[in-house]
């Protein structure tokens, strides 16, 4: 493909994307579908020879682009937000259109310094500690990663090699792999899945601990865990608080687990994948009250901030922790001597090679502005209390618990096993999708507030097919009755 090709390519792809979103709404949100569809239509070798482009983008409409689920419908209100917007993409084009690999400062000045300076935009606009910025006149700092999983494994990998260079100082003595075998991570039993496949990966012990009733990890329950694994010979290491958890949106009180965390010199992480982007607005900043005692801190800008994946922002108190654990020295690495208001990348993260992701963050928030950000996070919410108060007007169903953030969770009042019909029925339609979650043993439907594109008419709208579906399902339990 020459540059020719590439701008008549280009240009049809870019009207195509911008068709998409102008008509998405259109859209049934899941697509008519069987597994194994694409694999029986495509050829079981790669072509021999080039294809022309207009030939590729056929096969892209055609084949590839029915089975796409429709993520940015406004009636998608699975998981949580899979961010995306015109400038994100613009940035994304740019970012692929460089090529840079972003291996030490010299490899790629502008993709070092630009995503110091993002990451202290950001950090600042989420009102985080100052400490934790690369503008602080200490160790910490900002670092753009895949995933809040990337983010967390890092940091658990750190946790550990910190805890036994501690250890060591006091027993010089001490066996490396023997020591680490007891060392123990503890979270929420209401936290991501990635947190406990993080323990996995990390080779150390995950105690999921009980939640409130309002599911969140209290301190006294952290401190009871940590106290019963030192009397058993164990050492207590690392700790995941989340800021939204993925079942109903709870914040653990860092307030409470912050305080025994330092005591015990265990670090804590906190996971904010969702919820932490609702911090641009001062309002909801009370939330993350205890931040001060973190030593470590992530937000997946992609899911609610506009920014494609994968962009998660990674902010740690001390930049020398993860170089002390990651640090590989190689001559063809040699970089320029800097201090971490600089900081030398690789050294924060698991692979060597970086994308230069701040360049997709940089255009978002230059097109948008603090201002934007802050409309489309409002306006979410707002959406979200509103569905909330549309479904308390029926008397067939329950809000339970109160709405968090962008998330909505509804049950019907007949109980567990009608809740979960309406569930599977609202999935067979292909109209919307929703996810389940329990919240005090009982089964909730959750229904984030998910697309940018969605409007008050958008929410009665899936409020309508929600009310539709319920009423069909109740009007044959009672024929089934009778």
């Amino acid at each position: 493909m020459d540059s020719q090709q590439f701008r008549e390519f280009g240009k049809a792809a870019i009207d195509y994307i911008a068709d998409y979103y102008d008509n998405v709404k259109t859209q049934r949100v899941l697509p008519s579908v069987q597994p194994g569809f694409l694999i029986s239509q495509l050829p079981e070798n790669a072509p021999e020879g080039p294809e022309n482009w207009r030939e590729v983008f056929q096969d892209f409409r055609e084949l590839i682009a029915p089975g796409a689920t429709q993520w940015h419908s406004p009636q998608f209100h699975g998981y949580y937000p899979c961010g995306t917007s015109f400038a994100s993409i613009i940035g994304s084009l740019l970012t692929n259109g460089l090529g840079n690999v972003g291996l030490t400062w010299v490899a790629s000045p502008a993709c070092t310094e630009l995503e110091v300076v993002t990451m202290n935009w950001l950090g600042k606009l989420l009102g985080l500690p100052e400490e934790f910025l690369n503008c602080s006149r200490g160790p910490g700092g900002g670092v753009i990663l895949g995933s809040a999983t990337e983010a967390m494994f890092v940091c658990m990998l750190a946790a550990k090699s910190k805890m036994f260079h501690s250890l060591r100082k006091l027993d010089d003595n001490l066996d490396e792999h023997q020591t680490k075998t007891k060392f123990v991570a503890y979270t929420s039993n209401q936290s991501n899945a990635a947190v406990e496949k993080c323990g996995i990966l990390g080779s150390m012990k995950m105690r999921l601990l009980k939640s409130d009733s309002n599911g969140r990890l209290r301190g006294d329950t952290l401190r009871c865990a940590f106290e019963e694994d030192k009397a058993n010979g164990l050492v207590p290491c690392f700790v995941v608080a989340t800021l939204g958890t993925t079942g109903i949106c709870a914040f653990d009180p860092l307030y409470e687990l912050g305080p025994i965390c330092k005591e015990y010199n265990v670090w804590m992480h906190v996971d904010a994948a969702y919820a932490g982007a609702g911090f641009i607005c001062p309002e909801n900043r009370y939330l993350m009250q205890g931040m001060e005692y973190a030593d470590s801190f992530d937000v997946n800008v992609h899911k609610w901030l506009l920014v494609n994946l994968d962009c998660s922002a990674l902010w740690v108190r001390n930049g020398y922790d993860l170089i002390r654990t990651f640090d590989v020295q190689r001559v063809y690495l040699d970089d320029v001597n800097m201090d971490l208001r600089i900081p030398d990348y690789r050294h924060w993260q698991m692979p060597l090679g970086r994308q230069f992701r701040s360049l997709k963050l940089w255009t978002v928030m230059k097109i948008y502005g603090a201002e934007g950000l802050r409309k489309h996070i409002r306006s979410q919410i707002n959406y979200a209390k509103y569905l909330a108060k549309l479904v308390r007007s029926d008397e067939r169903f329950v809000v339970d618990p109160e709405p968090s953030m962008g998330l909505v969770c509804i049950r019907l009042v007949e109980g567990d096993k009608m809740t979960k019909k309406l569930l599977n029925n609202l999935v067979e339609s292909r109209q919307t999708f929703m996810v389940g979650a329990y919240h005090r043993n009982r089964l909730v439907i959750r229904v984030a507030i998910c697309s940018q594109l969605t409007t008050k008419t958008d929410v009665e709208n899936s409020w309508a097919i929600i009310r539709n579906e319920a009423s069909k399902l109740i009007m044959s339990d009672i024929s089934d009755k009778y």
